[in-house]
């Protein structure tokens, strides 16, 4: 049998960081890779790696004998375009609001998470996302650090803080209303957890990304500690 359809047989599993916001992670790299298998109707295990959530492999996608990580082939996604595991790309390339609908998804909803997690939070959830295996003053040095990137990176100042964070939560609420448009009728997300956020009420706006009557995907979980900043 071709190696390639072999792969594609195998059940995949998508290793991410923490869930958050009612998201089913939380992680601006890893959310993209979520969605991408989503979109492209892959059946895969969800689970969440608590012992290095710092490593720069994750998220990577991974079955029996195969393994795609973030820091390899230019990502997981192109790992998996490549070897011929998933190519949504070329279900979807004439298809331009699937196409707008993606890179919003990939940029601006990237963005609100990436403001929720170190700007607009007291910081705890990120903690435990990251954090949560490091000595207190080691985890929160590399926290105050991130958050000030993070600001850089967001084009965030004292002088346009309100300003840069309605665009952001704007440009978020675009984009969940572009993937709800393109589902249609379809439930997207399955999700029972309690955060509350603003990320999360743009998100709950679109009622078919939610099922508030489903379970959450089956996950792994390798190990689980957390610590308070505060």
């Amino acid at each position: 049998m071709d190696e390639s359809i072999q792969r594609e047989q195998q059940r995949l599993t998508l290793v991410t960081r923490k869930p958050c916001f009612g998201l089913p992670t939380a992680c601006p790299s890893c959310f993209p890779v979520y969605i991408y298998l989503k979109l492209a109707n892959v059946s895969f295990d969800l689970s969440y790696n608590y012992i290095f959530p710092d490593s720069d492999q994750i998220p990577y996608v991974d079955s029996d004998t195969y393994v795609a990580y973030n820091n390899e082939k230019g990502g997981v996604i192109e790992s998996l375009k490549e070897d011929n595991i998933v190519n949504l790309d070329s279900e979807v390339q004439n298809l331009p609001e699937w196409v707008s609908a993606i890179a919003m998804i990939n940029s601006w909803l990237a963005d609100a998470i990436l403001y929720e997690l170190w700007v607009g939070s007291d910081g705890n959830t990120t903690c435990k996302i990251y954090y949560s295996d490091l000595p207190w003053p080691i985890g929160k040095i590399l926290y105050l650090k991130q958050v000030y990137n993070m600001k850089q990176l967001l084009g965030i100042s004292k002088d346009n803080a309100e300003r840069r964070e309605e665009e952001i939560y704007r440009r978020a609420t675009a984009a969940y209303k572009a993937l709800s448009t393109r589902l249609g009728e379809d439930s997207f997300f399955s999700d029972n957890r309690q955060e509350t956020s603003v990320l999360r009420g743009k998100l709950l706006e679109q009622a078919n990304l939610v099922n508030l009557l489903g379970g959450s995907e089956d996950t792994e979980v390798e190990g689980d500690e957390s610590f308070d900043y505060e």
